[in-house]
């Protein structure tokens, strides 16, 4: 290493920006002197009118780049989908779930609001025309600022870094037309914010290493570094990885600074002291702050509000929580059950049948209150019997649930569950029965109360509302009530599958009692009602909920990639697509690719010298060469541990994931350059000038070439077709005209166009908002609602054709004083063999009388053999053929 002294006494209008470290020799051994040289902060700041010239026209060529033709698209672009509605939500304070922090999205909505907007805008699709209420111009305005003023960061945290004037600039000017970051910078999406306050942090810290230890201004540029990390963690959890980064440098200075023998300990401690308050305390303060600051926003309930625990609803104005809940549950109760376990909700059930298995009702978790989540409480013995006297429901009873909307009974059979048909530990339950059939064993189960999960106390012993944790098990199988984070199919309304277990993690056959209601409960009986958590129980709860669901998904998207893939720039993402133009996030393939050919070299380089080192010979001799192999360690590291974390994630990863790390890769290649001027050709600038100014017009021709992919401008075929370098680069270049003067005479529609209906344009031309950013939305469950709502319509419009269609019914009605017992099956068997005086009554009703009818509705073919009520539909809209119907009237 060079021990040559800085010259501290070099006029800083022409200095050099890097001095050479101070290696000193200590009594035992050698030390390096941790302690900034006195000159460098002046070496390393705006100094001089040339650099003052240069940073102006930086900015003025980035606006130029970054700011014109933000009103274009007019309509709503890629994740604007997810983040524009959600700065709505925010202005009309309505509660959602994502699982990013907040800090952008208040951002957005803070700028939208004092442009004017009222939040009457949803953002719901892609290409959904902006109204003229919306301010979205102003909103994609904040994004571009801000990432025209990361590119002015960058340049400043170069210089801060050692990098010379010309060089950084150029470097700069390189970033500015990096095709992928021009492209998130201009639209209302979370990763402008998140890479400005990432530059913030990485600016503010090598300031920080410049200024002497202890001084005022390394104290300022030490919190500014903390602000800037609370302020990038609080927009994306990405910025933690920021955080941690900067926590390793600070690692990599404190061990030089111990190893300093002309620096006093008591300084290391303070500094030490200083960097946990700053770099942690500040930050998880800011953190805090904002979510502090988004419950308090989010007042009502809302979108999302789902996804959380019934106490957490519970907080929110509007809320459909129940509050003075009867807490005793008896027979005869009508209740709602919850599930423990998940997030899923409420057992529920309503009048579609499994596709699969016996073809039985379903039985489903749904997370919203419904009619269709009510049960009445039945003991095994006497089903439909009315009790005079309240009888509580204790450890060890043997109930049955009737659902009250479709009259069938909670049941399980030796069938495999409908999702989990692989899973020999689980059996399908459905809601087998119907009016006056008083149901058989498969529907009997055992309540067993889990005494150390339930509230101390009578909950322990009885079930009391909201207090009581049980399990459901079935006295036939003997497996458990369970229900997992797994969906039924597009037949069952994408809800979350119920099945029975024998096994699998407790928690998952847990269940409790939310809303209750007993007509025999005087007025006056104790109620319950959820404890209200505060700040701390919010915070924790969202994060868990934040956690899982981002940890959830995992469904695949035509245009997600794998983290090997990025750095060779295999791929990109559609944003927009209409009016025969498009938007497509790519990157500037000139800097990426040779950031990537330049980390590949770094680290050969670095292995070749560690030899060299070992075989004694000397490394590191120059000052320069010095400079550059710590700042672009710490740099590289930086891009390790944004990228690394990808590698271990086994949800949906996209392109745009990548460009933290890719900061960081810019940042040493950065050095790069600088290095072939500084050092490669210290001996003939011109040549080293020339080569970062060639690499700068590779960059511009490629930036160029591929704007109408950035701006949504019109492009030919031809043009397209030769830009496609690499076979995943899979914009569709039929969606372009042939000719740029065939732009002119066509009329831009103003509406959004379904390419996929379209016969010369592509399926994938229509970007998709990226579900790796948000989880599914209340929009989902409403459109469950819609589902069932639109197939409960088609199955009376389906049932009344039949009607019209179905031939004669002939009734035989029977009358006996005693119940007939049932063999344990999923059909109830015949009743016995009566006498020939039966007494029958010729008369044709409509399907919908007969199975309005009150006690047991059973139907036998023309042969006599029973079918399910289910098929006779299909039966009585077949031609000529003969159903009976027998009722039977059971008196207890």
């Amino acid at each position: 290493m060079a021990s040559e002294k800085p010259p501290v006494d070099a006029a800083p209008s022409n200095c050099d920006p890097v001095v050479a470290p101070d290696l000193r020799q200590g009594p035992v051994r050698a030390y390096l002197v941790s302690e900034p040289d006195a000159s460098l902060a002046e070496r390393r700041s705006l100094h001089s009118l040339k650099e003052r010239v240069l940073v102006v026209l930086l900015i003025a060529f980035t606006a130029v780049v970054r700011l014109p033709g933000l009103s274009w698209p007019a309509s709503v672009v890629f994740d604007e989908v997810h983040f524009g509605g959600e700065a709505a939500e925010y202005i009309n304070g309505d509660f959602f779930m994502d699982v990013h922090p907040p800090l952008a999205k208040m951002l957005y909505a803070g700028v939208a609001s004092l442009a004017g907007f009222k939040g009457d805008f949803t953002f719901d699709n892609i290409g959904d025309v902006y109204p003229p209420t919306v301010p979205y111009v102003t909103m994609r305005l904040f994004s571009a600022t801000l990432g025209a003023l990361t590119v002015v960061l960058l340049y400043f945290t170069l210089r801060a870094s050692g990098v010379r004037v010309f060089v950084a600039w150029l470097a700069a000017l390189c970033f500015a037309i990096e095709n992928s970051y021009v492209t998130i910078s201009r639209y209302i999406l979370l990763d402008a914010p998140l890479m400005f306050f990432i530059a913030v942090a990485a600016y503010s810290f090598k300031k920080y290493e410049v200024f002497p230890t202890g001084s005022v201004r390394s104290y300022k540029s030490l919190l500014a570094t903390g602000i800037a990390l609370g302020f990038a963690a609080s927009a994306k959890w990405v910025g933690l990885f920021t955080v941690a980064w900067i926590g390793l440098l600070c690692i990599w200075r404190l061990w030089f600074m111990i190893g300093d023998l002309s620096r006093p300990v008591a300084t290391t401690v303070r500094s030490a002291v200083a960097k946990l308050v700053c770099l942690l305390a500040v930050p998880f303060a800011l953190y805090l702050f904002f979510f502090k600051l988004h419950f308090d926003t989010l007042v009502n309930d809302g979108s999302g509000a789902s996804f959380f625990s019934s106490e957490f609803r519970s907080t929110l104005k509007g809320n459909t929580i129940p509050q003075g809940i009867p807490a005793d549950v008896g027979v005869g109760s009508v209740l709602s059950l919850r599930h423990v376990g998940t997030a899923g909700g409420y057992l529920h059930s309503h009048p579609f049948n499994y596709e699969t298995g016996s073809g039985q009702q379903q039985i489903t978790l749904y997370p919203h209150i419904d009619d269709n989540n009510n049960w009445l409480v039945e003991l095994s013995t006497t089903p439909g019997v009315t009790f005079p006297d309240f009888q509580n429901l204790t450890d060890g009873a043997i109930i049955r649930l009737l659902h009250t909307q479709t009259h069938c009974r909670l049941h399980s059979h030796d069938h495999k569950a409908p999702v989990s048909e692989n899973a020999d530990w689980q059996k399908e339950v459905s809601c087998y029965g119907f009016t006056g059939f008083e149901g058989d064993n498969n529907d009997n189960w055992i309540l067993e109360i889990d005494k150390k999960r339930s509230t101390p106390g009578p909950a322990q012993e009885r079930v009391i509302a909201l207090e009581t944790k049980f399990r459901l098990k079935h006295m036939v199988s003997n497996c458990y009530l369970f229900s997992h984070d797994t969906k039924l199919p597009k037949w069952g309304f994408d809800q979350q599958e119920v099945s029975c277990a024998t096994t699998g993690r407790y928690p998952l056959t847990l269940w409790y009692v939310e809303n209750n209601s007993h007509h025999e409960l005087p007025a006056d009986a104790r109620r319950v009602s959820y404890n209200k958590p505060g700040f701390w129980g919010k915070f924790v709860e969202s994060h868990i909920k934040m956690w899982t669901v981002n940890k959830g998904l995992v469904d695949t998207h035509v245009y997600q990639s794998l983290p090997k893939d990025w750095p060779f720039l295999r791929r990109g993402i559609s944003y927009w697509g209409n009016d025969h133009r498009a938007v497509y996030l790519l990157g500037n393939a000139i800097e990426w690719w040779a950031v990537s050919a330049f980390i590949l070299l770094f680290a050969v380089v670095c292995a070749v010298e560690l030899v060299a080192w070992q075989l004694g010979k000397p490394i590191l001799q120059d000052k320069h060469v010095f400079n550059f192999h710590v700042q672009v360690a710490h740099y590289l590291l930086g891009f390790l541990v944004h990228i690394g974390p990808s590698f271990l994630m086994q949800r949906q990863m996209f392109l745009h994931h990548y460009l933290p790390a890719y900061y960081f890769g810019i940042l040493a290649f950065g050095h790069a350059l600088d290095i072939v001027v500084s050092f490669v050709f210290r001996n003939k600038k011109v040549v080293g000038n020339a080569l970062v100014v060639a690499f700068f017009g590779g960059c511009f021709f490629f930036f160029n070439a591929y704007k109408p992919l950035i701006y949504g401008l019109p492009w030919t075929q031809e043009l397209c077709e030769k830009s496609q370098w690499l076979s995943g680069w899979d914009y569709h270049c039929g969606s372009f005209l042939e000719n740029l003067d065939d732009y002119n005479n066509y009329n831009i529609t103003g509406t959004y166009v379904d390419g996929t209906a379209a016969s010369d344009l592509p399926v994938s031309t229509n970007a998709e908002p990226l579900q790796v950013d948000t989880p599914p939305q209340q929009e989902e469950f409403q459109q469950q609602q819609e589902q069932e709502q639109v197939a409960f319509q088609e199955q009376e419009q389906q049932e009344q054709v039949l009607q019209e269609e179905a031939a004669p019914v002939e009734i035989i009605e029977e009358e006996y004083a005693e119940p007939v017992d049932e063999e344990i099956q999923d059909m109830p068997t015949p009743p016995p063999v009566q006498d020939e005086e039966l007494h029958a009554v010729e008369e044709e009703e409509s399907f919908e009388d007969i199975v309005n009818k009150e006690g047991f509705n059973r139907f036998v073919d023309e042969f006599g053999n029973e079918i399910d009520i289910e098929e006779v539909q299909r039966i009585m809209a077949a031609q000529g053929s003969a159903v009976k119907f027998e009722q039977k009237t059971i008196e207890v």
